[in-house]
């Protein structure tokens, strides 16, 4: 489920002095041919219909009965079966759905799809599509998840421009992050997710930001600009992780 990356990619702040002549500056599209979206989630089952869903943030404990249950940051989370072999799987934020996710178990149980939704307040619709595949033991659902294949069937656009005294704002369909930066060593305070990002500007085309939550490094980020800055490559390493995110995008 893309809960996870929601928690990283948010976090596009593309650390730099800006200005309104930045090269980051503008609307980049993303080529999923040349992207990868790597993610894991775990589920672990406790008996009684009752399991923790651990998708990159804190862990979850549900009862799997299709009721709302207190989940992570401030949102509501149901599961339930369908069938033997199929989960709908629900977030709700702000009062509202905000995801929903379809899973789906292989016959031999050792892979499973994640149709995954996420409906925004603007009416739009971000769609992808999940396989994982079962890593170490487990049964039925309960496992180690791991993708190899993930599909993005919708637009996704990343636009970039100045905010405030020298930083970003970025707009995606995994929301807006507007970054006010002050310099390259600057920890500065993500909206809403209590995170602090030091920002490390290598040269004009590439900086690296770490982020850190409760005291603690999460993730770090690089964003690099090709020669020609037609080019905008976004490579995400998440504490925890093996494999990188990395997102490459064209300007429009």
């Amino acid at each position: 489920m893309l809960t996870r990356i929601l928690q990283v990619l948010p976090i596009l702040t593309l650390a730099t002095v800006a200005s309104a002549q930045s090269p980051f500056s503008g609307d980049w599209k993303l080529d999923p041919q040349r992207s990868r979206l790597p993610d894991e989630m775990k589920v672990q089952s406790k008996g009684d219909n009752t399991y923790v869903f651990d998708f990159g943030g804190a862990p979850e404990t549900i009862v799997a009965d299709g009721s709302d249950q207190t989940g992570f940051d401030n949102t509501l989370l149901s599961v339930k079966a369908t069938g033997p072999d199929t989960w709908i799987v629900r977030r709700k934020k702000a009062g509202r759905l905000w995801i929903e996710a379809t899973w789906k178990l292989s016959n031999d149980d050792s892979t499973l799809t994640d149709a995954y939704r996420q409906f925004d307040p603007d009416g739009s619709t971000l769609s992808m599509d999940y396989v994982y595949r079962r890593a170490g033991d487990g049964a039925g659902i309960a496992a180690d998840w791991q993708s190899v294949k993930e599909t993005v069937n919708s637009p996704f656009v990343l636009h970039v421009k100045p905010f405030q005294g020298g930083g970003f704002s970025f707009a995606s369909p995994l929301g807006t992050t507007d970054a006010a930066l002050e310099n390259e060593n600057h920890e500065v305070p993500s909206a809403g997710q209590g995170a602090l990002k030091t920002v490390r500007r290598v040269d004009n085309r590439r900086l690296v930001v770490t982020i850190k939550q409760g005291g603690k490094q999460v993730a770090t980020e690089e964003a690099v600009l090709s020669a020609d800055l037609k080019t905008l490559t976004m490579t995400v390493h998440v504490v925890g992780h093996d494999r990188p995110n990395v997102l490459t995008f064209e300007r429009t």
